[in-house]
């Protein structure tokens, strides 16, 4: 893994206006993994397309909802290509979380049957974790957890031994959201396909910081979420193979999904349009564009590299205090779990904003993960292309504070 110097760490700070307190003073921003701050580019986006841009797409006669069709429909594509898709197979969504919930409710309401099997991971989010399990409820479907190494990975040696032809989905995280583990995702589509198997990835912390390719990956479904990308909330896309999105009934009705209507009968639009009922986040979408645009601007790659310097830093200095466990491995993606011994993650987290410091504290939506580790939670550390040193050393001595005060 390619780590930079701290002396060549990426310096795009400024275009960043929300990393200041109200007084002006600099906010140490470390809770990306939940979500990013929006470059200056971003906002402006939004703020043309709900300005002199503004109209709605695929209805209107007029020019202005033809250009605003043109925008919406381009933003598709860049979001398809971001990832190495087709802009027939990508759905605009409201997030992952959505594109999960249509997956499952849709695929896994029209192909699961009793006895049939979902693979999961220890360290799944909610949001691929709830999903199956209403699908499984309602189908007779079961789930499997695959176990976690000693260092945070999802154990695909074991998970090979756990897989039979009665698997008939493969869901998991391409990067954890409190590890920062990265999975094969490779190797994990070749176990899935090995049985007959699907592979789902939710690729919400992978995406911002690792560059993806869902052709290259094998997978069938990739989802992502735009506000962890450093665009807006509201909007997420749902990659899927176009074989399989042909094949699904929709999953909500009502205007834009159809073909044609009528009381006896109504027939529905082709993939994508078939999943996006009602009026779209037209403005979602040029926010997602503007943050697409901004992040190919700088490169994935180089956002990686400074992300895992950052992390390397964090994790030595927190290695120097005897009172800190982090969790996960070396090589984390931008993401750094820790606990410290007699103090709860939720204190360390108020006396760290005391400072101007802002962590995530909390199960972090992994309930299962944080029992798998023995803690009720962790504080978090997540890192972003706006992040530097200077963010570190405030976390350092914020921790030095909290040792202090719980002596």
């Amino acid at each position: 893994m390619s780590v930079l110097a701290p002396s060549r760490l990426l310096d795009h700070r400024a275009d960043f206006p929300g990393l200041v307190t109200a007084t002006g003073e600099p906010w140490h921003y470390l809770d990306t993994a939940a979500t990013a701050q929006k470059p200056r580019a971003v906002i402006d986006a939004i703020a043309r397309a709900y300005g002199e841009d503004y109209a709605t797409v695929h209805r209107g006669v007029y020019a202005r909802s033809a250009n605003m069709t043109v925008l919406y429909e381009g933003a598709r594509r860049k979001a398809a290509a971001f990832i190495g898709g087709r802009d027939d197979e990508t759905i605009f969504v409201r997030g992952a979380t959505e594109g999960i919930n249509l997956v499952a409710q849709s695929w896994g309401g029209e192909n699961l049957k009793p006895g049939d099997r979902i693979m999961l991971s220890q360290l799944e989010h909610h949001s691929n974790i709830v999903p199956w399990q209403m699908v499984a409820e309602r189908t007779g479907a079961e789930i499997d957890v695959a176990p976690l190494t000693e260092d945070g990975q999802i154990d695909l040696d074991a998970m090979a031994a756990m897989l039979t032809e009665r698997h008939k989905m493969v869901a998991l995280a391409h990067v954890s959201n409190v590890l920062g583990s990265v999975l094969d995702a490779r190797r994990a589509a070749k176990l899935a396909h090995d049985v007959g198997a699907l592979l789902l990835l939710d690729g919400c912390q992978a995406v911002p910081r690792l560059p993806v390719d869902v052709a290259t990956l094998d997978c069938d479904f990739y989802v992502y979420s735009a506000h962890k990308l450093y665009g807006p909330t509201g909007i997420g896309v749902l990659w899927g193979r176009a074989s399989l999105l042909d094949a699904m009934p929709p999953w909500q009705g009502g205007g834009a999904m159809i073909d044609r209507v009528t009381f006896k009968r109504t027939t529905y639009a082709p993939p994508p349009q078939r999943f996006e009922a009602g009026t779209p986040h037209i403005v979602g979408a040029s926010g997602l564009a503007a943050a697409i645009d901004y992040v190919e601007s700088i490169g994935v790659e180089a956002i990686h590299a400074h992300e895992c310097a950052l992390v390397a830093e964090a994790q030595d200095a927190l290695g120097q205090i005897n009172a800190i466990r982090v969790f996960g491995p070396r090589d984390s993606a931008g993401i750094l779990s820790f606990a410290m011994q007699g103090v709860h993650p939720h204190d360390i987290g108020t006396i760290l904003d005391e400072a101007h410091v802002a962590i995530r504290a909390g199960h972090h939506c992994a309930q299962p993960l944080m029992d798998h580790l023995g803690v009720p939670a962790t504080a978090r550390a997540s890192f972003g292309v706006y992040s530097n040193s200077d963010d570190v050393e405030a976390l350092v001595r914020g921790l030095d504070r909290v040792r202090r005060i719980f002596g």
